[in-house]
């Protein structure tokens, strides 16, 4: 290609045109746009360093074959920035007020398709945590079936929210522990059904439990402090402690839950500083702690000075008894309780909550307030007017019944799909089961094959702790109708041959 100048001027570097090779009329990015980013980069790289003058539009639309205002407005629009500057009697050129280059002996750096950045970060671990995204059923860990929720019912909650907030003039920056009229509904709610002596002052509103969660351990965990984790446990909590560079300490389970006898003997190895547990449906075994095991739990916690981390993820769906008391219900001052509203209505609202002391709470709002300001205030009211009109209750009673009922038919089919193959119990709650297979090899191969069955779910290490734990699969049966459950098992029963 032709090195082009501006006819009055030598270039003080001549520079060869190659935006030709870069402008694609079939981006969605107008051509202007695409002209702009193209000088910048060459600008960037060196190969137009300060004080190259550019050909004149009618040149370099020419040469692009584009409008010449395509290239006026690209122009226009870098000397407004103060990438270029424009010498009447001498034409447009880089602006000299730039620096030069240290690449400008390199190529022109172009978009990295693959999204690479050019700096150090701590990146991803290579598994995920949450069931992998693609085609095929999904088989999640438990959770709701959104379709379940009359979108007519959240229109309405949310008009009344906006409608209110506005008339109120509450649309502006607020306190960071969450909607004043939410937390005074969950802490009665709190109250009323889970026994937990709690004002909204006890309350602070999180986007979701697993941010709950994150929260907690930001506020209680330094780097190397130690937090003790069942050994089957829910690994983005366990991801979280790490992020906060914690010691995590798995803590063996037997049938009953976890093992408190070597909790003790971990405390005695170990400065502790937090135990995370999902005593109420223990996660992913369903299993339910008992009174006596949570006592001794609490009286460890006394002992050797760490907090209990208490994830009460789905404490609304119990089927068979009344159920238990959370543990911050009697021992306030030394659990910090993590709750969602995602099971009663739904995961997409991201609406969690943490209940503690109010000088925990006051740490965990600051923490909020660096990170996030002041959460979704609208969708908070929405969910508080679905709370206070009786809706959200209205709504818990008749999920619970077609959950019973989808518990009852997914253990049926069960039986006769899995017989054989894997143990399970049914659970007197939650909206999962778990799966244990009788011989490793069967778990190996469904995992293995699973995609090809299009079948998509959580690998069983996510739950492990370690290598040497067995392991098994979390099947969650709410969010499938009958039949939907029925093609999972078939496939999973394909899936071992």
């Amino acid at each position: 290609m032709p090195r082009i100048g501006t006819g009055r001027e030598p270039m003080l570097r001549p520079w060869k045109i190659s935006l030709g090779e870069r402008i694609d009329t079939s981006r969605d990015a107008p051509i202007y746009l695409q002209i702009t980013q193209a000088l910048i980069r060459d600008i960037e790289s060196g190969r137009l360093p300060p004080g190259s003058f550019l050909p004149s539009s009618r040149e370099l639309a020419a040469a692009l074959s584009v409008n010449r205002k395509t290239v006026v407005l690209a122009y226009e629009d870098l000397i407004s920035q103060g990438w270029l500057s424009s010498e009447s009697t001498r034409g447009t050129m880089v602006s000299t007020l730039l620096p030069g280059s240290a690449r400008r002996d390199n190529p022109p750096l172009e978009p990295d398709p693959s999204g690479s950045a050019d700096y150090r970060f701590e990146a991803a671990p290579a598994r995920p945590l949450a069931v992998p995204e693609g085609k095929g059923l999904k088989i999640d860990e438990g959770t709701p079936d959104g379709r379940l929720l009359p979108p007519d019912l959240l229109t309405r909650a949310y008009r009344v929210a906006i409608q209110r907030t506005s008339r109120e003039n509450r649309l502006q920056y607020r306190d960071p522990r969450g909607s004043d009229r939410l937390r005074e509904a969950i802490a009665a709610m709190l109250r009323g059904e889970r026994g937990l002596h709690v004002t909204s002052r006890n309350i602070c509103i999180t986007r979701g439990s697993q941010n709950g969660i994150f929260l907690a351990a930001q506020i209680l965990l330094r780097p190397g402090n130690a937090v003790a984790v069942e050994e089957l446990t829910y690994e983005p909590a366990m991801a979280a402690f790490k992020a906060c560079a914690a010691e995590v300490v798995p803590i063996r389970l037997d049938r009953e839950g976890i093992d408190v006898d070597h909790l003790e003997k971990q405390c005695r190895r170990h400065p502790i500083r937090a135990i995370f547990l999902t005593p109420h449906h223990q996660f992913p075994t369903t299993v339910s702690l008992r009174p006596e095991r949570r006592l001794r739990v609490l009286d460890l916690a006394r002992q050797f000075g760490f907090a209990v981390i208490e994830d009460d993820y789905d404490h609304e769906f119990h089927f068979e008894s009344q159920p238990l008391l959370p543990m911050a219900a009697y021992a306030p001052a030394q659990v910090i309780y993590v709750g969602s509203l995602s099971k009663l209505l739904l995961p997409a609202l991201r609406i969690g909550y943490i209940a503690a002391p109010e000088e925990v709470i006051d740490a965990i709002a600051h923490r909020v307030s660096l990170t996030d300001g002041m959460g979704n205030g609208l969708t908070e009211e929405a969910a508080a007017e679905l709370i206070e009109n009786g809706e959200l209750r209205r709504h818990s009673r008749k999920v619970r019944q077609v959950y019973a009922s989808r518990r009852e038919t997914f253990a049926e089919a069960l039986a006769s799909e899995l017989r054989g193959i894997a143990d399970y119990a049914i659970p007197d709650g939650g909206l999962a089961f778990w799966l244990r297979f009788h011989r490793p090899e069967d778990l190996k191969r469904i995992e293995e094959r699973a995609p090809a069955a299009g079948l998509r779910f959580a690998s069983s290490r996510s739950f492990a702790t370690s290598e040497d734990v067995d392991s098994g699969l979390r099947f969650g049966f709410a969010s499938l109708t009958s039949h939907e459950a029925r093609l999972a098992l078939r496939g999973i029963r394909q899936a071992v041959g």
